[in-house]
């Protein structure tokens, strides 16, 4: 162990820790759940360390040879190079105060290093007169949550969806003519092509993109640059507009200083808002999820209009079971998602007067939606859409058998009539064709073309990334 000081007096931290004595207070103050802020939130860090020291270089405030220092030290926090260095608990002090002071102590230590002077000795950068300088942990943790936020969704959710769309696509047109029988409440409804049904599924995903697109968009504006409670004390007037250009070279997305700094730190508002869209592209995947699981229930006495590809063993007693056990992780990924945005709205709530101080968790259960969102997503596309197969002639079975291609006589015999001969089919087992030929209610050719199944389904339209 050696000895640090910080404004509270000297603490015992372990010799090969980066961190410094306001960290290790918090890893013994918050031995909570054993989960350490996540990592793309450590990385977000790293980035507006980066770009507040360039800001501050850009200013005059920083010499270039410390600033310089200081770049080095924040890229590695941003590769994940010295994540082993970040302990605090998700569980700590709502404002995520530990976090920032944990980044800031390991960066000043690890120019230390890099300087060849000891660690601890805060020389030639000081943790919170250098790399804290022109912020505050009210304003740097709001504005690491968004560009964080941002990154994830724009690097890892957001190809994934589109995967999973391209994916859907490919199977819609390879559907395209094998007709089936709708379903409506559960019951049996008119034909549409199996390429149609799951067109509307390629839609819900490519309408699940549209909306990372919009959670990434809600998230462009950046509390830096109001320090403690929004009024920018300590902090240069051009900091804020500098940070935000810089950020945005290094992610690629435009983001913007607040346009209000008391909203941006007071309110979470925004984070809510990405939830949503979280809690709604999880609905969408719920949906397309349990459709495949029954569209392929059987393999003899369910639906099994579709085959699933079989990619492990169903049951440990019966032998030969398949079971749609990626439709089923993929459910519960999103239940998971689903309580997770829930809890986002909850922490929205609970920002009194200047701050929110529930950040931490908003940035965990953000970043763990995202994660399981994301590899939800491109393995369900991987493991089994992308190996489904259309059973051609249950599908016409199924469609033969149905009484609901009466619906299509409606125009010819009136609504009363097709009732009533549905409803005499199904009493003695007939087919629509038997009763309606015996009550002469219409030639044979003309029948035979009214219930042609196919003519029934319209045009196919299908999604198409743009």
């Amino acid at each position: 162990m050696r000895t640090e000081k910080d404004s509270m007096g000297a603490m015992s931290v372990p010799d090969d820790a980066l961190y410094g004595a306001s960290t290790q207070r918090a890893v013994l103050n918050f031995p909570v759940s054993g989960r350490p802020m996540p990592d793309a939130f450590i990385r977000g860090l790293g980035l507006v360390k980066i770009a507040c020291a360039r800001a501050n270089e850009e200013l005059g405030k920083l010499t270039p040879g410390k600033s310089r220092l200081i770049q080095q030290a924040a890229r590695e926090v941003a590769d994940r190079k010295l994540a082993a260095h970040f302990p605090v608990d998700v569980f700590q002090t709502g404002s995520g105060t530990s976090t920032n002071m944990n980044a800031n102590e390991v960066i000043a230590n690890r120019v230390s290093q890099l300087a060849g002077e000891p660690i601890g000795s805060k020389k030639p950068v000081h943790p919170n007169d250098d790399v804290n300088l022109g912020q505050s942990s009210n304003d740097i943790i709001p504005t690491a949550l968004h560009v964080s936020v941002a990154v994830a969704l724009k690097q890892n959710l957001r190809p994934a969806l589109v995967h999973l769309h391209a994916v859907l696509e490919v199977k819609a047109q390879a559907f395209a003519q094998i007709v089936k029988i709708g379903r409506t409440h559960l019951m049996d409804a008119t034909p549409l092509t199996l390429g149609q049904e799951f067109s509307g599924y390629a839609v819900q995903v490519a309408k699940a993109v549209e909306r990372t697109d919009k959670a990434i968009a809600a998230l462009r504006e950046l509390a830096v640059g109001g320090t403690a409670v929004g009024t920018g004390i300590n902090c240069h007037p051009e900091f804020a507009g500098k940070v935000v250009r810089i950020l945005g070279e290094e992610t690629g997305i435009d983001f913007i200083e607040a346009r209000n700094h008391f909203e941006a730190q007071a309110g979470r508002d925004d984070a809510v808002e990405v939830a949503g869209q979280l809690a709604t592209i999880a609905a969408s995947l719920t949906k397309i999820a349990n459709d495949i699981r029954l569209l392929g229930s059987g393999p003899r006495s369910g639906l099994g209009e579709i085959r699933l590809p079989a990619t492990q063993p169903g049951s440990s007693i019966m032998p030969g079971k398949v079971n749609p056990v990626m439709s089923e992780m993929l459910v519960q990924v999103c239940i998971y998602t689903q309580g997770l945005s829930q809890m986002v709205v909850m922490c929205g709530r609970d920002g009194h007067f200047e701050l929110n101080v529930t950040m931490p968790l908003i940035a965990y259960a953000l970043h763990e939606s995202i994660h399981v969102l994301s590899s939800g997503a491109r393995q369900f596309a991987d493991a089994c859409v992308s190996g489904l197969e259309a059973d051609e002639a249950r599908c016409r079975e199924l469609v033969a058998r149905s009484l609901m291609l009466v619906t299509a006589l409606n125009p010819h015999i009136g609504y009363d009539a097709a009732a009533a001969a549905a409803k005499e089919a199904l009493a003695t087992g007939k087919t629509l064709r038997e009763v309606v030929l015996a009550k002469g209610l219409m030639d044979a050719v003309a029948l035979d073309a009214a219930l042609d199944p196919l003519s029934m389904t319209g045009p196919l339209k299908l999604a198409r990334n743009k």
